[in-house]
Formats: structure tokens, sequence, C-alpha cells
């Protein structure tokens, strides 16, 4: 793909927009706005929009009612920092080199984490490059007013969303969670506590409101939540309608089986999931209401996604992916496929696209719509995604993860492409592959790459070909690696864990159940 993102004059005819920004107004005469909207830990089937009988998402349902729908969009990661920092910088994960979460041990340090798994992980790249242009820094140079609230972690000290093309940061920093959890006090150095009990995610709605309100000009603000991510927290009240709702709705004997190295839930029934669902979703409606009191909804792009699936192993074991298999950290669908809205005033009506398209496309998608004027120095992997609006020809193209790390979820160091309905997933323990038709429910269940030799071979070597080009960092093995103790743990997660997380779940549909005695400081607001 060529490394300069031109003008693209049709962003400009169908936004009603000017090649260069404008201090005025008056939506036919200036750029139009863009408000980013990133979900942290949200999964394809978390919304009702999507398919969940059980969450409630009035404001997203209706945002995807007026939009674009991507109905096999994928998140650039199965975990939160690499997904972030492709959407930032519009290339695939093996390109810019942030492969985990920022803070996850490598090498030797994996130990500590008492996995006793065959391989190490290798480093990987903790910042964002200084010599990249941010998608921020896009906007920023064609004199927008950019703005940034929420989870950041692309880095600390010199790399913060101030470093990179946002001139206001509320809360983001270099933590992946909310410290101090969903309600203020937030324990957050970049947050400042303002009213005890305060939601966290609509104070952050509120800040971008705020941001939206001020000063004439266009703007791109980014919000993005620390929710649905662990420590799952929401109040008593919502607490209380979700268990009832679970209850009369019969809910199921179990919620939890094994997969392949942990359990995961299988079930959507999670009272305090459910809670911290509807908060977030009541902070998008704040926004999407600002937009419409100011009259500038018709020009203001809306984008819509999560970050990596929802957490049906490890952390929280918040919620189920199902039909999709896996969740965050899983090489499978539930770990990568997420909703993705795309509202673009009246020009481009409310219409659902299935070809496959990632976080990365979202780069020079923005930048088109816009009519910016820039020329990224680092390779763009993404793709301009307007053919796909305009219903104009789409080329088949491939799609590229690279995680070779294990992560606390239970997925394994591997990569994978997808190219048209098939995907192949290369595991670096052993060097074997499986490889899946999608369609349907993409459930992944028949592996067929004993039956596709010629096809494995294929993809195969077009994704080493690929990490190759782009010197991606492989797993070693751990020369310390001891198969009793892999298979001690094999053990304690099937015979111990698993009925633990059963008890855990039945304990929070009590009628008199409590997390704490303050349902962690929470208020009503």
């Amino acid at each position: 793909m060529s490394r300069c993102v031109s003008v693209v004059l049709l962003g400009c005819l169908l936004l009603g927009c000017q090649p260069r920004p404008s201090s005025n107004r008056d939506p036919g005469e200036q750029p139009p706005n863009v408000v980013f909207i990133l979900a942290d830990d949200l999964g394809y089937h978390d919304l009702g929009f999507t398919g969940s009988t059980y969450y409630e998402t009035p404001n997203l349902d209706r945002l995807a009612a007026s939009s674009v729908v991507f109905d096999q969009a994928y998140a650039g990661s199965r975990v939160c920092s690499p997904s972030r920092a492709s959407i930032m910088l519009g290339q695939f994960t093996a390109t810019h080199g942030i492969t985990d979460w920022i803070g996850a041990p490598a090498e030797e340090e994996w130990r500590r984490y008492n996995r006793f798994t065959s391989h190490l992980p290798p480093q990987y790249n903790r910042v964002l490059p200084d010599s990249a242009l941010t998608l921020a820094e896009a906007f920023q140079q064609n004199g927008y007013r950019t703005f940034f609230a929420g989870k950041w972690h692309l880095g600390g000290a010199g790399s913060m969303p101030t470093d990179h093309g946002f001139d206001v940061n509320v809360g983001g920093n270099d933590k992946g969670s909310p410290v101090g959890g969903y309600f203020d006090p937030y324990d957050n150095r970049d947050l400042p506590n303002r009213l005890p009990g305060e939601n966290l995610s609509r104070r952050l709605a509120r800040e971008t409101k705020e941001f939206i309100f001020g000063e004439p000009g266009p703007f791109f603000a980014f919000l993005s939540f620390y929710a649905v991510h662990g420590p799952i927290q929401t109040t008593e009240e919502d607490w209380r309608y979700f268990r009832n709702k679970a209850v009369e709705g019969g809910n199921a004997q179990s919620a939890f089986s094994m997969e392949r190295r942990l359990p995961i839930r299988t079930e959507q029934d999670n009272p305090v999931y459910a809670g911290l669902v509807r908060q977030m979703d009541d902070a998008v409606g704040i926004v999407l209401d600002a937009l419409d009191s100011l009259g500038i909804a018709d020009n203001t792009i809306v984008v819509f996604t999560s970050d990596n699936g929802g957490v049906a192993s490890g952390d929280a074991y918040a919620t189920s992916n199902l039909p999709l298999r896996g969740g965050k950290g899983y090489q499978w669908e539930g770990g990568i496929r997420e909703p993705l809205f795309l509202r673009v005033g009246d020009r481009i009506p409310h219409q659902t696209i299935s070809e496959a398209v990632i976080g990365a496309d979202l780069y020079p998608t923005l930048v088109s719509l816009s009519g910016l004027d820039v020329e990224p120095p680092q390779i763009i992997d993404g793709k301009n995604l307007m053919p796909l609006l305009r219903d104009d020809d789409w080329p088949e193209r491939a799609l590229i993860w690279h995680y070779p790390h294990y992560g606390n979820q239970g997925g394994d160091p591997s990569s994978v492409i997808r190219r048209g309905d098939w995907k192949l997933i290369h595991y670096w323990e052993d060097g074997h592959d499986e490889l899946y038709r999608l369609g349907g429910g993409a459930q992944e269940k028949a592996d067929l790459a004993n039956d596709q030799p010629d096809r494995v071979e294929e993809l195969r070597t077009e994704l080493l070909t690929f990490l190759e080009d782009r010197g991606a960092a492989y797993p070693r093995p751990d020369p310390e690696f001891d198969l009793a103790l892999f298979r001690q743990k094999e053990i304690f997660y099937r015979d111990t864990l698993l009925p633990r997380l059963e008890n855990q779940r039945r304990e929070m549909f009590r009628e008199d159940w409590s997390p704490n005695a303050d349902w962690w400081g929470s208020r009503p607001e």
C-alpha cells in the first residue's frame, strides 16, 4: 500500500466540506467533526443490536440504526494496546511491534505468572513511535481541535496523548484499567475527582460534551472508555435490575465449560457486567445528545468499536461471546470480532457491509472522509473503506494478526491470516496450523487443515512472508519448562477454578448479595 494518504475529494463532496478547515461552524462550509468512541473489552454480541437479549444498549442500538454497520469487523489484536496502536497508526501489529498490552511480562519475567508454559514470549515495543504520524496528529495538523478522554495505555511519560497529537487529555495515561474503580474517587492522576460516587463512564462523556461545546472550529474527539474492562462494577440498583432479569428469565444451571487452557463463560447473565455495559451505553447517549442539541450531528462522523473481544476467560470471566469461539486473548473469532458502526451524517445511509475490515482501516478512512492533506511517514497497512461505502469494487486482501504471547485469558502464542472466507491460525509452540472457513456463526469447530493442505501451505507462506518482512519477534522454548508443573496447573483449572467460578456466579444471584459495604462507593446521580 502507498505510504501517502492523499486528499480524497469524494469525502469532501459527500460531507459538504472544504479541503482546508475553517473556524465557521456552518456545517455546509466547515470540514466534518469526528467523534471516535472506543469501548474496552466489549464483545461482538454484547449489544442489543448485535444479538444480546440480556444486556440493554438503547443508545448504541440507535447509533447503529443510523450508521454503516460492518458485520465482519475486527480489532487489530486480541488485547488492548496493540489494537489501540493499530487505530492510531493505521498498521497491523507486526508492523508497529506493540504486540502485547503494554506492561505485560516478556522473556524470563513471564515465569512469575506461574503458568508453566513451554515457551517464553518475546519483547515488544512499549510506546508509540515518535517517527510516525498518528491519527490525532493528522487532524491536528489540519487545524482541528483534538481531545482525548479515558483509557490510553500506549505509554507513559513522553508517550502520552498530548505527545501524540491531542491538545487535551482527560484521564489517559499508562494504566490499562481504572485503578480506583468506576466511581469517584477514581485514583487517576489525570482525572481530578469532583463528585463522590460519580460514574466514570458518564464523567468521561460529560468531559467530551464540554469539549464539543467549546470554542468553534472542527474537532476530533476520541472518547476511549475504560469500560467494560475489569474490575467489573455497577450500582446496587443496576445489579438488582439485571439480577431479577436473569432469575425471572430462567437462568441456566451452569455458565462455564473448559476451553483449551482455561474455563470459559458460556452464558450472558452476569448482572454486574450488565450494569457496567448499561452505564457505558448511557454515556454514549450523553455524547450523541450533545451533537443533536448543537445541530451538528449531520456534519459529524461518529465511529464506535471495541479494542478486543469480550472477557470470557481470565480477568473477570464477565461475558460470553457465543456463538463466536473464545474471547479476549484468544486467537479465535471471539477474541477479535467486534461491532463497528460508522455514522456519516445523512449523506451515507444506514447499510450493512459484510466484507472483512479491521481497526487499521479507520486511519485512512477517516483521513479520506475528512479530506485531510497528510503524508504519513509510516507504512499504512489499513485500507480506505470509501469504495465499500460507495459500493465500488473491493479487491480481496489479507488481514493479519501477530500475537506471539500467552496473555492471561488462555490464548496461545500464534499468528493469524484471513483471506476471503478462509482463516489460518499458525501456532508458535509446535508450528501446527488450524484452518477454518468462516460463515454463519463462525464457530470455528471444524478444523479443515488436514482436508486442505494446499490452501494451508498457501496461507501459511503468505503469513510468514509478511511477518518476516516486518521483522516480527517470536516466542522461544523455555529451557526450564516442567511438563509436570504444567499438568498440575491444567488440573487446577479444571477441578478447582471452574467449580469456583460456578459458585461465585450463583452467589451473585442471591437476593442479599453485596460485593462490599457501600457498593464500590457508587452514589445515585
